[in-house]
Formats: C-alpha cells, structure tokens, sequence
C-alpha cells in the first residue's frame, strides 16, 4: 500500500475528527489573515488619508483630533479659526495651494464638508466624477461614492443637513456658557428651522477615491454660514489644508504663525504617525487573542494525531512485521498532520479573503477603514510558513513516540 492511500484511509476513517482539525485550522487561519487585511486597511489608510497636504491650521488644542476631523472626518473639530487668520495663511510666500475648510452639519451619519472644488483637482488629479459635476454655487453639493450607495442618492436629489458642531462654537462664544444655557431650548428650535429651509441639491457623485473623503458630502465653504446666518466679518472656518511649496517652507509658515492666539499648525505625517503607533499599541491585545488561537490550533492538531497514533498501534505493528520501516510509520504520521494543516489553511485562505469580502462595506462604514479583499500580502506566506510548522510540530511528538516503540510492542497493544 502507496504512503498516499495509507494516509489517506487513515484521516477518512476518522472524518470526524479530521474534519474538527481542519476547522480549527480554517478559523485560526481566517482570523489572522482578516487581522493582517485590516491592519494592512489602517496603514494604507493613514498614509494615503491626507494626500499632498503636509500641514493643517486650526484651532488649538488637541492636533491629533484636529487631523482626524480635518481628513478622516473623525470626531469633533478642535474649533474654528477667524477669517484674517485663514486669509494671511492664503496670502503666504511658503503656500503652493491653501483650502479653508468648514465642517460640523451632517447628513444621516455623514458629514457635510465645505472645501473648494479645486481642491479635488490638487488632491486626486483630473479624475472624472461617476455621475454629473462638481458644484459650482452654494446649495450645490456631490457626494462620496459610499454615501451614495448606502443612502441610494442620484444626481438630482435634493436633501436638508442636521445640527451639528459649527454652530454651536459660534453660540458658546457670541453668547457665554450661562447666556446659552438660559436660551438653549430657543437656539436649537432656530437652527432647527435654519437647517431645514436650506436645501442641497446633488450636482455629482464622485469616483471610489478609497480614501476617508468616499464617506463625506462635500459643498462651497460659504454653506455654514448661509445656513447659519453668519455675516461677512465674522466668518470663521474650521480648518486650513495647506500643500506648501517644500517642507522648509511649511516650517517658515509654522514660525509665522506660532505667535497666532488661538491657531495652531500641525504637520500632518506626524499627526498620523502618533495614530498609527497608538493603533499598534492597542492592537497588541488582539495580538494575544490570535496567539492564544494559534496555539488552540496546534493543541487540537496534537491531540488529533494522538488518538489517532493510538487507533493505529497495532496497524503500526502489523505493518512493521510486513517489512514497513520505523520511517514509513514516522512519515505517514508526519504526512497526516501535515495534510490536515494544508486543507486548514487553503480553507483559511478562503474562508479570510470571503469574510473580508463580505465584511468590507460594514467595517468602512462603521470605522472608515478599507479593507482590500483580493489583496496578497507578504504576511499570506508567514502564515503558510507558521501554519505548517505548527503543524510539523505538532505532528512530531506522536510521530517520534511511535517510531521509538518496536513492532512487536506495537502489534501487542
């Protein structure tokens, strides 16, 4: 009888277990390969998140959330900044392309941000829209391609945003915590009214960009203060994306501003490079989680060759008395936990690339981050490389018990 066929018998003879084994390997497999997916999503996305925007002004305080609401569209931004601020920033030497930004209205979940036009053009090129144009008047906004397929939006439709942060920046500060506080019911029920007598109207639906800017609605700077009454002098916007013509440059501009009250300039990469490092932190816990995994695999694949080595002692014996070598039994049995690790991990492979697949609208949608289903990374080949071993080593120890013992000891148990 071939090595092949023996083994073969041998795992189908105990499909139920065999088949327990495979699946321990096939969810160990999946959950890695989905973490390696995602992580491999987040660092894609930090880097490619702020395109050639080396620097953003705002409002001080905190400069991680401040980047994360500026190109992620994350959280709360810091505040606003006043108009002569963002002006002088327009008109600096160290500036190739400058766009003022203003945020805080929603729509459903999504925000409604209010940028240039051209600033696409400086970010992503001369990339054609899915649908119409880009917009050209205040009310006219396009959307993100993930908006629009979620909420099912064509060029045409029209929609009204919800209360969001911007206004109540401006109340805290025209008014006074205590004034806000006397009058909140009053404020709320205005702006309410506010938002809805202003209509968007969809002019365009962009391209899937895979960035952060897939999930955002985008409209004229002017749409917060239309919608907010805001009058020219006390306009303010809540952030400044700037491209500067070199780094150097970028740090004159910094200098310039340090002595700004109430401004702050951050350097984008670095911003992102502390988000990154804190995602790797934390993600160190679900390290743990995936070696614990790891190693309920390795278990499952020792204990099944175990009872197996332990069906098959007299099978061994019998087979040694025929001639077979103490190599031939050592083999078989190396050659079947090796077996049940390849079909574990192919399903693996499967089983990870699927659920990223079917997953990957869900996880955008709740955390932003893009996860590539069809992508192969180098961490594809680690995992093959440590699933097998483990598997070697696993199959090892009852292969070597078997090995040591002689064929007579064998038939007689």
């Amino acid at each position: 009888m071939s090595m092949l066929r023996y083994m073969l018998r041998n795992l189908l003879h105990r499909k139920f277990l065999s088949l327990l084994t495979i699946l321990s390997v096939t969810a160990t497999v999946g959950f890695v390969l989905l973490l390696s997916m995602s992580k491999a999503g987040v660092e894609e996305g930090a880097e490619n998140g702020y395109g050639p925007f080396d620097l953003v002004i705002g409002a001080a305080g905190s400069e991680t959330q401040l980047v994360l609401n500026t190109f992620y569209h994350v959280g709360a931004p810091t505040g606003n900044i006043s108009e002569e601020a963002w002006e002088a920033v327009s008109e600096h030497q160290a500036i190739d392309r400058a766009f003022p930004m203003t945020t805080g209205d929603y729509f459903n979940e999504f925000p409604i941000v209010g940028i240039d036009s051209a600033y696409f053009m400086t970010r992503y090129g001369d990339r054609a829209l899915s649908e119409g144009g880009l917009y050209r008047q205040t009310g006219e906004v396009v959307v993100g391609a993930h908006v629009a397929q979620t909420l099912g939006l064509h060029v045409g439709d029209s929609f009204t945003g919800a209360h969001g942060l911007v206004e109540g920046l401006h109340d805290e500060e025209e008014h006074g915590e205590e004034h806000e506080e006397e009058h909140e019911e009053g404020h709320e029920g205005e702006e309410h009214d506010a938002h809805e007598q202003f209509r968007y109207t969809i002019t365009g639906i962009l391209p899937r960009l895979n960035t952060p800017d897939d999930r955002a609605v985008f409209t004229t700077v002017d749409h917060a203060w239309a919608v907010h009454g805001v009058e020219s002098g006390h306009r303010e916007v809540t952030a400044v994306l700037v491209k500067p013509k070199t780094l150097l440059s970028g740090q004159e501009l910094r200098d310039a501003l340090e002595s700004e009250a109430g401004v702050q300039v951050v350097y984008t990469s670095k911003a992102v490079a502390d988000v990154v490092n804190l995602v790797d932190r934390g993600s160190e816990l679900i390290e743990i989680v995936t070696l614990l995994c790891v190693l309920l695999a390795a278990v499952t694949i020792l204990l099944s060759l175990v009872a197996a080595a332990g069906e098959r002692t007299k099978d061994a014996g019998l087979l040694r008395l025929l001639g077979k070598s103490k190599g031939y039994i050592m083999a078989s049995m190396v050659g079947e936990g090796l077996a049940l690790t390849a079909f574990g991990l192919l399903l693996g492979y499967l089983a990870g690339h699927a659920a990223a697949y079917f997953l990957k609208e869900a996880v955008f949608n709740y955390a932003g981050i893009q996860i590539n289903p069809f992508q192969i990374t180098a961490d594809h080949a680690a995992i093959a490389a440590g699933a097998l071993v483990i598997g070697l080593a696993a199959s090892m120890i009852p292969a070597f018990r078997m090995y040591r013992t002689d064929a007579l000891t064998l038939f007689k148990a």
